[in-house]
């Protein structure tokens, strides 16, 4: 496994467009959702730790939020930046989880889209702390696809465990299960709550392609199982496809919780 690959910090340098073109995200629901639960109004100040390529900071943007993005990626950031370009209430930052560079008690909403199971919990959660107004949330959101239910789930199920790089290590279903007791710990052992509402995306092969290779575990052109992939996930998206297109379900999956 090389340097990159075991570095959580870099492992998506180098599919950065695909990532931003073809990752799903998140439904509006979340933020009906959350002005319930935890009272979410547009004067909160969000931090987007773990923000990425700007996906999950757009919808507390367009909710009319400031969003603070936290992301270590230098690529990733510059594509944030890129993608959310005309909104002025969207400031980039250099940081990470453990160390995010924003003020003490600056920050109304801790929001780790994708992100939560690369943190060091102890040294996340102290830092969150620390940036926490009085009364502050935590929100932890996953888009979790699902794998079964449908023929073409189960197959791009099996396409991945046959030909990805470290995918059983690393897939965020797996992160989830075993980050429960890790998610515990972040918010200090308080109550936390989890919700979840249903997401999808639906793809041509152009955009199956760029899905796929959009995940940090599937081999790029320079890898033996490159071409073998691919011609798999032709054959699929011909066995599967409807109208031209293949359907991914999701579970956006919303955990949620103060502090203790």
């Amino acid at each position: 496994m090389t340097t990159q690959e075991l570095n959580p910090t870099g492992r998506f340098s180098d599919r950065v467009a695909y990532y931003v073109k073809y990752r799903p995200g998140y439904p509006a629901a979340v933020l009906d959702l959350l002005a319930a639960e935890i009272q979410l109004n547009p004067s909160d100040l969000i931090a987007d730790i773990g923000s990425g390529t700007g996906i999950s900071a757009k919808l507390f943007l367009e909710h009319g939020n400031t969003v603070y993005g936290v992301e270590p990626n230098r690529e990733m950031r510059a594509a944030a930046e890129e993608f959310l370009r005309d909104y002025p209430n969207f400031y980039s930052v250099d940081g990470t989880a453990e160390a995010t560079t924003l003020p003490a008690q600056s920050i109304d909403v801790i929001v780790a889209a994708q992100a939560f199971h690369w943190f060091n919990v102890e040294t996340a959660r102290a830092e969150a702390k620390r940036i926490h107004k009085a009364g502050g949330w935590c929100v932890l959101l996953w888009n979790d696809r699902r794998t079964e239910g449908t023929l073409f789930l189960r197959a791009f199920e099996e396409l991945l465990l046959r030909y990805s790089t470290d995918y059983t290590q690393v897939t965020h279903r797996n992160a989830k299960d075993v980050d429960q007791q890790a998610i515990s710990r972040f918010f200090g052992h308080a109550a936390w709550r989890l919700q979840q509402l249903p997401n999808q995306q639906s793809f041509d092969y152009e955009g199956l392609c760029g899905r796929l290779l959009s995940s940090s575990y599937a081999p790029l052109a320079d890898h033996p199982n490159y071409e073998p992939m691919m011609r798999r996930l032709q054959e699929i998206f011909a066995e599967h496809q409807q109208n031209g297109q293949v359907r991914f379900e999701y579970e956006t999956q919303i955990f949620y919780g103060q502090l203790a």
